[in-house]
C-alpha cells in the first residue's frame, strides 16, 4: 500500500496533477484509499472530495437504459426516432442530416443512409460526435452559432451527424440522447430516474445533478496547465438547472460513491443485497457491442482543453453498452474484458472483472489526458496490480 501512497504524493509534489484522490476496491469492499494536495485553496483533498465527473456520467446513463432493457421495456436495436420522433428533426423541422463538409462557410448536408439505434447512441457509433476532436463539427457550431451540448439548452442536442450511423466509432454526445430515450420510455425525468433506480439504491448520497448544500464545502477547484507548465484556476462546471440534464456530463460525485457503482458491476448487478440488474443483463452490457469497428486516436481540436486522446494505443479495444473495453491483457496492468472511461477534468476509472479489481484516480485539471497526467495513471495502475 505504501507504493500507492508514494505514487499519489510524488505526483502531486511534482505537479503532475494539482491534487489527487484515489481508491481501489473489489467486490467485497474498499482495499485502499489515498489523497494528496489541496482540492481548493487552504483545503486538503480528502476521500469525500466532490468532483465534477463529466463523462463518468455516461456509464450511469447507460445503466439507466440497461435497467429498462432488463425489464423488457427497451430494445437496443430500436431506431431512436421510433422512441423520440423529434430525433429525426431539428427545430426547423428538417431531418437531421450528415455533415459532408463545407462549401466555403456553408455546411454541406445530406440524408443519412440509415437510422441511428439505441445501441449506437450508447456505443458512440451513431454519428453524433463532440466538437473537441472533430474539426468539421467544431466549424459547424461556429458558422451556424449552434449551441454546444455543454450549454444545457435542449436545442443543443441537434448536432448534425459526422458520419452515417454504424459506420465507425467516434466519441460524442449520443448518451445525452440516450437519457432522453429513458425519459420517453419510462415517463420520469432522467435525474429522478437515476436517483430512484441507481443512486439511492446503491447508497450514493454525494452523486447528484446539482451540488447540494452538504456537498458545497467539499467541492474541488479546477485547474488548467498553462504554457509555463504551471496550474491556474479555471472555472468550469456543468450548467446548473439546465433545460435538460445531459447524461454525457451532468453529474457530481465522490470516490466512495463511484466505487459503489463500479463494485455493483463486479458483483454482477447487485451490491449489499440490492439488485439493479440481472446477471444476464450485466453480461450483455459488459460485452463488446461494436464488433470489429476499431477505436483509434481522437485528434484534438482544442489543445488547451484536451490532448490527443487514446487509451492503450496500438492495442485492440471495443465498446460495451456503458464503457470502453480493452480486448487483450496488458502486461502488469488490466485484463482483457476490463471496462474503463474518464471525465474531461481527468477523473479516471476502470473495473477488471477477471481480476476482481475496481479503481478510481481523480483530480480536476485540464488538459484532458495530458502526457504528465497519463504518466501518473500508468504508475498508479501498475502499483495497483503489484499489490
Amino acid at each position: 500500500m505504501s507504493q500507492l501512497n508514494d505514487v499519489i504524493e510524488q505526483s502531486v509534489r511534482a505537479q503532475d496533477a494539482p491534487f489527487l484522490v484515489a481508491m481501489v476496491g473489489d467486490k467485497d469492499g474498499i482495499k485502499w484509499s489515498g489523497s494528496s494536495g489541496d482540492r481548493a485553496p487552504g483545503q486538503k483533498a480528502t476521500p469525500d472530495t466532490v468532483f465534477r465527473i463529466f463523462s463518468m456520467t455516461k456509464a450511469v446513463g447507460s445503466t439507466a437504459a440497461m435497467i429498462l432493457m432488463d425489464r423488457g421495456k427497451l430494445d437496443p436495436n430500436t431506431p431512436v426516432e421510433a422512441v423520440i420522433p423529434e430525433f429525426a428533426k431539428i427545430p426547423e423541422f428538417a431531418k437531421i442530416k450528415v455533415l459532408d463538409g463545407f462549401d466555403g462557410a456553408t455546411p454541406r448536408l445530406r440524408a443519412p443512409r440509415g437510422k441511428a439505434t439505441v445501441r449506437q447512441l450508447a456505443t458512440h457509433t451513431s454519428g453524433l460526435v463532440y466538437e473537441f476532436w472533430n474539426p468539421d463539427i467544431a466549424k459547424y457550431l461556429e458558422v451556424t452559432k449552434h449551441p454546444s451540448i455543454l450549454s444545457g439548452l435542449k436545442a443543443s442536442l441537434f448536432y448534425p451527424l459526422a458520419f452515417d450511423p454504424g459506420e465507425r466509432w467516434e466519441y460524442g454526445m449520443g448518451i445525452d440522447w440516450l437519457g432522453q430515450v429513458v425519459e420517453a420510455v419510462d415517463g420520469r425525468k432522467i435525474d429522478q430516474f437515476c436517483r430512484e433506480e441507481i443512486l439511492d439504491p446503491l447508497k450514493m448520497p454525494d452523486t447528484r445533478f446539482e451540488v447540494e448544500d452538504r456537498m458545497t464545502g467539499r467541492l474541488s477547484s479546477v485547474s488548467i496547465r498553462g504554457e509555463d507548465g504551471k496550474f491556474a484556476d479555471y472555472p468550469i462546471a456543468p450548467p446548473s438547472r439546465p433545460e435538460f440534464y445531459g447524461m454525457g456530463h451532468a453529474l457530481y460525485s465522490t470516490a466512495p460513491d463511484y466505487m459503489r457503482f463500479l463494485r455493483m458491476y463486479l458483483n454482477k448487478g447487485q451490491l449489499d443485497g440490492k439488485r439493479l440488474l440481472s446477471e444476464k443483463a450485466v453480461e450483455t452490457l459488459l460485452s463488446n457491442q461494436i464488433g470489429d469497428i476499431k477505436i483509434g486516436l481522437l485528434k484534438t481540436v482544442v489543445p488547451a482543453l484536451t490532448a490527443d486522446a487514446e487509451f492503450f494505443p496500438g492495442r485492440k479495444k471495443g465498446h460495451s453498452l456503458a464503457f470502453q473495453r480493452i480486448e487483450e491483457d496488458v502486461p502488469g496492468m488490466r485484463s482483457a474484458g476490463s471496462q474503463f472511461w474518464a471525465g474531461v477534468l481527468n477523473t479516471h476509472f476502470w473495473l477488471d472483472p477477471k481480476k476482481n479489481i475496481a479503481a478510481v484516480l481523480l483530480t480536476q485539471s485540464l488538459p484532458f489526458v495530458e502526457p504528465r497526467f497519463m504518466g501518473v495513471y500508468d504508475r498508479f495502475e501498475r502499483a495497483v496490480y503489484a499489490l
